[in-house]
């Protein structure tokens, strides 16, 4: 995993020591292809996205235990549709196809598939064979989640068929003697009753790996690269306060002890208490050194009269590694380091990548400020030890680490803070408007015992928009806000979360009454997708 600390490496899993396996997930450019491999790891084997593009010998050489091919939003017979190399079937090695990597399984194995009159989109209802291995133990009819205008149609010779649906005669096959299966629907999400049974038979049953992938063994990995990585220098880490951050700090510091130095860079985006809360409870939990950079003043200079979203993510992830630069040169002269501050440790994560366009053949979604929108010349290299980690994994890495539940368990936060919240421009006194609604909002959450049901709740600031209103029997014309409370196992998928009327109504009452510039509170009821968990 030693490749997972230096920037822009895409990772190779964790050692051989700790694996006893590498299911490696072929992404055909769905956007979702990572969800697969989330799956995987739920079923305690270790997982790697790897893209449709890469060399067969260069996928082989990974020496992975099986591989699952992803769907994805092409047609097989399509001009310019990617394919699979018909050697890798002869590789010897366990595959599933799922979706288009189903239909391009059974193509290059010398299947049939057609575009037929009957696509399905949806929940649809699947006929199996429960003596198939992937079926066995399940309902004989059950609730599978399709996306497909295509369908084969004639299994591949040496294929069963295990599966059908009203529009997909051949809706799953399996040949037991090469240790070939597929579906043509989504297992991976919840929508299909019975995913992830399936995926478990192939792992367990199909490809015969053992569930031994654990949390203990992620953190012994991680911590021995980044001890062989840093050797005796020094480090420095962004921590926001953020779990991410948290948890990738807490891993260094078990690693490198106090080689680490910790940087709490003081934005003013930050949410009311934020600094006070870092500065206490941390350092309390872990006894790391911190050192809190005021730059306040240079993050709203940069930021002023930018309202693009984009623009306003590379400016505060341009603006956090120059913050950080400058701030090495002052912990070296302050603790007398011989040598510069090499290495910058940041909580990346593996949504984070996708979404900026790390995936296979995946749309950027938005450049995090901690990965589309570094700047190029930075002069350190990045640990990222969390970078192929979903967010349930790296909570669980930091409670096997001590960290107390007020950190791991608390509700992400953007590193760009509420700027990403605010529609149009960032100003300080639009930062203070939303800073107590936000604050409102969680505290009353906290307070109903509903806080643990929600993943995130973000406020947002409409600050372009103004509408007209009505206090103490005199006209306003004040500022919107959206409560943005969402559901979500990863963050990849949200749904928005069905919080009591009267939890809603009493949020909203304290923010139009102790808010000045707001008089409207509205509540976003979109999922992910279409919509994003954050507006910006």
């Amino acid at each position: 995993m030693s490749d997972l600390l230096d920037r822009g490496a895409s990772g190779s899993g964790p050692d051989a020591d700790h694996r006893s396996a590498l299911v490696l997930v072929v992404d055909f450019g769905a956007q979702y292809a990572q969800l697969i491999a989330r799956r995987v790891r739920e079923a305690k084997i270790f997982s790697e996205v790897v893209p449709h593009s890469m060399p067969l010998a260069e996928l082989l050489a990974k020496k992975p235990s099986a591989i699952i091919l992803s769907g994805g939003p092409a047609s097989v017979y399509a001009e310019g549709a990617p394919h699979v190399d018909p050697k890798l079937f002869q590789a010897g090695i366990p595959i599933f196809g799922i979706c288009y990597g189903f239909q391009a399984m059974a193509l290059a194995l010398g299947g049939t598939v057609k575009r037929t009159d009957l696509a399905e989109f949806g929940r649809t209802e699947a006929s199996v064979e429960t003596d198939s291995l992937l079926f066995a133990g399940q309902p004989e009819r059950q609730p599978v989640w399709m996306s497909h205008r295509d369908s084969v149609v004639e299994a591949p010779a040496g294929f069963t068929v295990t599966a059908s649906t009203g529009g997909a005669v051949v809706a799953g096959f399996e040949d037991h003697e090469r240790r070939m299966f597929g579906v043509q629907w989504h297992p991976e999400v919840l929508h299909s009753s019975f995913g992830q049974q399936v995926l478990e038979r192939f792992l367990y049953e199909g490809a015969g790996i053992e569930p031994a992938w654990t949390t203990s063994n992620i953190i012994d990995d991680l911590v021995a690269d980044i001890r062989a990585q840093v050797g005796d220098r020094h480090v420095l880490c962004g921590l926001s306060g953020g779990v991410d951050s948290a948890v990738a700090a807490a891993l260094v510091h078990k690693a490198v002890g106090d080689q680490l130095t910790c940087v709490f860079v003081d934005h003013g985006l930050l949410r009311k208490g934020e600094r006070e809360q870092v500065q206490r409870d941390y350092v309390a939990s872990t006894g790391v050194k911190l050192w809190v950079e005021p730059a306040r003043e240079r993050f709203l200079a940069a930021l002023e009269g930018r309202t693009d979203p984009e623009e306003k993510r590379k400016i505060i992830g341009e603006q956090f590694i120059r913050v950080f630069e400058e701030t090495a040169k002052k912990v070296i002269a302050a603790e007398g380091h011989a040598d510069d501050i090499e290495f910058l440790v940041q909580g990346t994560l593996y949504p984070d990548v996708v979404e900026s366009g790390g995936g296979a053949g995946t749309a950027n979604i938005k450049s995090h400020h901690n990965v589309g929108g570094l700047p190029d010349d930075i002069e350190f290299r990045l640990i990222e030890p969390l970078r192929l980690l979903f967010k349930d994994e790296v909570r669980a890495v930091g409670f096997e680490l001590g960290l107390p539940e007020e950190i791991v368990n608390r509700h992400p936060f953007p590193g760009p803070g509420l700027a990403i919240r605010i529609m149009g421009e960032v100003t300080e006194e639009r930062l203070a408007i939303l800073r107590e609604a936000d604050a409102i909002a969680q505290e009353e959450l906290t307070r109903s015992g509903l806080s643990k049901t929600v993943w995130q709740f973000p406020v947002v600031l409409l600050a372009n928009v103004r509408s007209v209103g009505v206090q103490g029997d005199e006209r306003t014309y004040g500022h919107p806000v959206v409560l943005r409370p969402v559901s979500s196992e990863d963050a990849m998928t949200a749904d928005w979360s069905r919080l009591p009327y009267e939890l809603l109504e009493l949020i909203s009452t304290r923010i139009t009454n102790e808010v000045d510039e707001v008089n409207r509170v509205t509540l976003d009821i979109t999922s992910k997708p279409p919509g994003t968990i954050e507006w910006e």
